[in-house]
């Protein structure tokens, strides 16, 4: 069921958080969007084929799909300083881990602790901004969307840039700086007593065990789905049944599914976020290594090629940051990756340049309308106590998406990022823009969103 949300007119919001919130909240988009253009080099480094360095994807969004909710309930138990300035010392241990890794398997540990590390600094900017209390919190609200959009957009071009000039082992170091910096503004901003919820019983441990597990299991099948491996959908299939079973039956769960079955709205929200975010990754990821080995790209071209996404994406979420319009703004994103997708079937070994650009162009409108439009739609339907909880199973379902994108790219490149699997990508790509479009369609409660926002003042 819906909340409504409490605020207090009289409150402000200190803007002396929102460098340290906005620094915490893009530290896992930067990791997310620089790495698409270092997974071909990362392969060659280490005679890996593209299903083995789609694990440095997985390895990551594995970790913060289970740990973004289980952040966010921390952070709503203890507030949001101590699980921020914890995540940033992870991040900084993951930086030094992966800038030394030897082995392809030590730079997923390195990924995987990144994940963690990661998960703490957008359910605690949330979470500040819910307990601030302020009336219209648009500005902030479209600040940090737009900070993290900007991150995941200029990231390719950025990290074709840095490995040129330094290796694609900068990648990792490049964290070791930011979380030292996220430190020392965490320790100087963010308030000592910033409140937190009191909860009477203890985190659910087994909840989340079952959740990762479930997870796991179907993400190994995914990535090689083999006869010799289809143990493991029973065995994911048990996993869940038990998580689901743990989550009706205990008083503080870890997932609470009794809360999801009477908030469709909130469902259907995030369900968009994992559809669009498979479409986002997979370009982001699988177009990139077709750049790259496909057509014959350096890394830094590649980056280049996403270069114009960057502009039409952040120009697109600076303009419409404000407007309380969900719905319009969903069917233009998924139009968009329709029509962007069903472009990559024209490409070859020997596409003139200018067709790529012209893709990256038309995904800049999704990448700019998509994220926001569905952050702040979970910013109304959420429960307000459940905020920082909330937020971070938004992007649980987002990273959800990352994974199943992850999958599909190291299936259709099974045997390289070659022009026959960048045209299976794809038409599995229009599949899910296409069922996309039909939820937003389908979803009357987006126009009645729309207009609570409107006649609250706040943002969509």
């Amino acid at each position: 069921m819906t909340t409504a949300v409490a605020v207090s007119p009289a409150r402000t919001f200190d803007r002396r958080l929102i460098l340290p919130m906005v620094l915490g909240a893009i530290l896992n988009p930067i990791n997310s969007s620089t790495l698409a253009v270092a997974l071909v080099p990362i392969g060659l480094a280490f005679h890996a084929l593209p299903a083995e360095t789609a694990w440095l994807v997985s390895g990551l969004y594995l970790a913060t799909a289970t740990g973004q909710p289980v952040v966010g309930r921390l952070v709503d138990r203890y507030g949001a300083r101590k699980l921020y300035l914890a995540g940033a010392t992870l991040v900084g241990i993951a930086g030094i881990i992966g800038s030394l890794a030897p082995t392809l398997g030590v730079l997923v540990l390195a990924r995987v602790l990144l994940g963690l590390g990661t998960c703490a600094g957008y359910p605690a900017a949330m979470y500040l901004i819910r307990r601030s209390g302020v009336e219209k919190p648009g500005g902030v609200l479209t600040a940090l969307s737009v900070s993290a959009q900007t991150i995941v957009v200029i990231g390719p071009t950025f990290g074709g840039l840095l490995i040129g000039a330094a290796g694609w082992r900068a990648l990792f170091a490049v964290n070791i700086p930011l979380a030292v910096l996220c430190l020392v503004l965490g320790a100087i901003l963010l308030p000592r007593a910033d409140g937190g919820t009191s909860f009477p019983h203890r985190l659910d441990f087994l909840g989340i065990g079952l959740f990762a597990g479930t997870l796991t299991a179907m993400m190994i099948f995914l990535m090689d789905p083999a006869v010799r491996l289809i143990w493991l959908l029973p065995l994911a299939a048990g996993l869940a049944a038990g998580f689901g079973w743990r989550e009706r039956r205990y008083a503080d769960p870890f997932l609470d599914v009794r809360v999801f079955g009477g908030n469709a709205p909130l469902i259907a929200t995030y369900f968009r976020a994992l559809l669009a975010q498979t479409i986002a990754y997979a370009y982001l990821y699988g177009f990139t290594q077709w750049l790259e080995a496909g057509r014959g790209l350096s890394a830094s071209h590649a980056g280049l090629i996403l270069l114009p996404m960057s502009l039409v994406a952040i120009g697109v979420s600076a303009v419409t940051g404000r407007r309380a319009e969900f719905r319009g703004k969903l069917l233009v994103g998924a139009v968009s990756q329709v029509v962007a997708c069903a472009l990559m079937l024209v490409l070859n070994s020997a596409s003139a340049l200018w067709i790529p650009v012209v893709i990256s162009l038309i995904f800049g409108l999704p990448q700019g309308l998509n994220s926001l439009a569905n952050q702040n739609a979970v910013y109304f339907q959420a429960d307000a106590d459940r905020m920082g909880a909330s937020a971070g199973l938004l992007r649980t379902f987002s990273y959800l998406g990352a994974m199943v994108s992850s999958a599909a790219t190291g299936m259709f490149f099974k045997h390289g990022a070659d022009t026959a699997g960048l045209h299976d990508l794809a038409i599995f790509l229009i599949v899910v823009a296409s069922l996309l479009l039909v939820l937003v369609l389908a979803d009357p409660s987006l126009r009645r969103l729309g207009a609570a926002a409107d006649k609250k003042g706040a943002p969509a």
